[in-house]
Parts: structure tokens; sequence; C-alpha cells
């Protein structure tokens, strides 16, 4: 069995092209990153120099690099001075993307704060249908399904699949999903049963053909709880055996995984990464 494609979410401080470097000394395949500070709107242009540094190191690597969405931008928003900077951000991050050769962006799609689902869903497919317009990018973009919170969009496979049938471009969008939040949403993936009625779903509502990478988070939330908290491979209520029959699962151990898990004293991200190979021994 060929080895799995694992890593985690690595830092930029310093410099951009750090992040190669420190993903690779972590042992990873994939890794991903936020291309600029994540807690900001402003970001800082990318330079050539940057752009071209960036890119000869993953080059060398060979490591599959994925970038994230800043902490703000809220797609689904009701406010239009947030869903227009919104709008603006992911552009200008497609765009950044395309600059460092980036192939995928993964974003989350926000929350209605209340005005409904019908309505955040539809300010979703217009932002992205904008930000795919006025973006040359060819990097594709990832919806992220969501834990189940108040007011969040895409927490169901139904509502990712009505977002991605409003688009006007689907082939430049595809789907990464996130082991906590399906869980917390309700989707069962301790069992084969579980795991096997989960990827029917996906498959019947969006498709199996549009899932391009795995968010592998165990969850300190149980099924059904819509708590999007992570925890480290097994600790948490998916635990050690859910996540061996998700390793061995054909569907998600032919696509890129991406643990987003603590760093704490009972673990580090080599930690996470090694659980995961052993699990899927």
């Amino acid at each position: 069995m060929a080895q799995v494609k694992v890593g985690v979410h690595v830092s930029i401080a310093g410099s951009l092209d750090l992040a190669v470097d420190r993903a690779k000394d972590a042992g990873c395949n994939v890794f991903q990153q936020f291309s600029r500070n994540p807690r900001g709107w402003s970001s800082k242009p990318l330079s050539d120099p940057d752009c071209e540094l960036y890119k000869k190191k993953i080059a060398t690597t060979g490591l599959l690099p994925v970038d994230h969405m800043p902490y703000l931008p809220n797609l689904a928003s009701p406010k239009a001075e947030i869903w227009e900077k919104s709008v603006q951000t992911l552009t200008a991050e497609l765009d950044r993307c395309g600059k460092l050769g980036i192939p995928y962006l993964v974003t989350h799609l926000g929350h209605h704060l209340g005005d409904g689902i019908a309505g955040g869903r539809a300010r979703v497919i217009k932002a992205i249908n904008m930000a795919l317009a006025s973006s040359g990018s060819a990097t594709m973009l990832l919806l992220e399904n969501t834990a189940g919170e108040k007011n969040s969009v895409g927490s169901s496979f139904e509502h990712i699949g009505a977002i991605l049938a409003g688009l006007s471009e689907e082939k430049r969008v595809g789907v990464c999903f996130d082991t906590c939040h399906a869980f917390a949403a309700g989707y069962e993936l301790r069992t084969t049963d579980g795991i096997a009625s989960t990827l029917a779903q996906f498959d019947e509502q969006i498709g199996l053909s549009r899932l391009k990478i795995i968010h592998l988070n165990d969850t300190k939330g149980d099924l059904g709880s819509g708590l999007d908290r992570h925890e480290h491979i097994g600790m948490g209520y998916i635990g050690e055996e859910g996540f061996r029959r998700i390793l061995h699962d054909p569907v998600f151990v032919r696509l890129p995984l991406v643990c987003e898990t603590p760093v704490d004293a009972r673990r580090d991200d080599r930690g996470n990464i090694a659980k995961v190979r052993e699990l899927a021994a």
C-alpha cells in the first residue's frame, strides 16, 4: 500500500518560503498555510522574487501546497460592507495563489447572522461568482463543510451541493471535507457503515469527483454536537478505530490529508502525522 499523503498547517512567519521549509522538516507530503496575516483585512503585496523563491522550494521538495482563506471574510454576511470586503479578499487570495502556483484555496462559507439559510446561500453564490469572474487564477477554490454551529452555511452536503449548482464556473470549484466538522454536523465516521453512508450522501448531493482535500481532524464534540473544536488524531470522539477505518477507506486514503490539530504537551505536528501513518498502515 502506498504511503498516505499527509501533512499539517504551517506558519509563514518570517517569509512565505519558510512555510515550505517547516513543512519539509515536519515530515509533510502536503501542507496548508495562509498566504498573509489571517487576522486582518489588508495584505502585503507579493513580490516577484518572493514568488519565485517559494515556487523553487515547492519544485525542489515536491510538496503539495494548499492555501486557506483568512479568518475575517464572511461570504454569507447580510452586512453589505463586510460582504463586499469578503468578495475583494477572496478575489485577491485567488490571485495570490495564482502567483505562487498554489493549486487549491480552501474557504469557509460563512454565517448568515440570523436572516436565514436561503439568503446566506444566495450571497455565497454571488460572492464566489464575482470572485471567479474577477480573477484569472488557475487555482481551484475548495468549499469547506462546516460543523453545524448556529447560523452557519455549508453544514449539510445538500446545502453545499445547492451552492455548487448556482455557480457559473463549477469546474473551478471543488470541496474540502473536514472530518471534525462533518462529525459535529451529524455525519457518522466511526463505523464502516457510517463512513459508507456519509460518502454515499456526499456523492449523491455533491459528487465524489469534486472532493479534493481532506481536513483530517478529531473532535472534542460528540456526534451532532455542532461544536467546531479540533482534537489530536485518535484522542477525540472519532477515536483511533474511527480513524483507522477512515484511513483504510479507498475514497479517503487516495486524497491529500491535512491535519489542523493542536500542538500541546500531549502531541505535536510530527506526532499527529506519525499517528495518521500508523493508523493507515
